[in-house]
């Protein structure tokens, strides 16, 4: 699991805090703190499907958020951003990556960068219900009919793997433009969140 975390000293924001009643204070923060991290989501997935040849809802359905909550304290609000569901989403299958549908005798090709060029993969076949490529071992062959099904000769397989989303998401220049949106745009959300919030309590409400 990989996780972004920004830590910066907004002194408007701090100024603005300290005027504000607390319970106040910290809605907006929480709020503030959320909305933030949502966007960078979306920039994350927006950043990552503009330089790799992926799908936005398959990025999407791999970078997670751990939310902010107003139980945590005004001093100790914090959300974050994370790419991958675990240590074994650190690489996956290159089944995302196919180019086209290729037929079981036709070369299986993949398109890793989007503006790379496809790349064959020798001896490579789609299977598991359309879900895995894989790829026959060398040295190793199909039994033949008079052979048993246990034969030693067997063919191997193994799965074809790549990078995934988890390593993606950590990519300095990726992580850096990510990084720089959301100290660009807290402040702002932060004002606009703190304004409804004090309309609100001025309303009685």
């Amino acid at each position: 699991m990989i996780s972004i975390n920004v830590r910066t000293d907004f002194a408007g924001v701090r100024q603005r805090l300290a005027e504000m009643q607390q319970d106040i204070a910290q809605k907006a923060l929480v709020s503030a703190v959320n909305k933030t991290i949502d966007q960078a989501k979306t920039a994350m997935a927006r950043e990552i499907t503009a330089e790799f040849n992926l799908k936005s809802a398959y990025v999407k359905e791999r970078l997670r958020v751990r939310r902010a909550s107003a139980k945590q304290g005004l001093h100790r609000i914090e959300a974050t951003l994370i790419g991958g569901r675990g240590r074994a989403d650190r690489s996956a299958n290159v089944i995302a990556f196919v180019v086209g549908k290729p037929g079981w005798h036709e070369t299986l090709y993949v398109r890793i960068k989007r503006k790379g060029g496809k790349k064959p993969i020798a001896g490579a076949f789609i299977a598991n219900k359309d879900r895995t490529v894989f790829e026959r071992m060398p040295g190793t062959r199909m039994p033949k009919r008079s052979e048993s099904k246990g034969a030693r000769h067997a063919e191997q397989i193994k799965p074809v793997q790549t990078v995934d989303v988890a390593q993606m998401f950590n990519a300095r220049r990726i992580n850096a433009k990510v990084v720089e949106l959301m100290r660009e745009k807290f402040p702002e959300i932060f004002e606009r969140e703190a304004r409804f919030y004090l309309a609100r309590f001025n309303a009685g409400r």
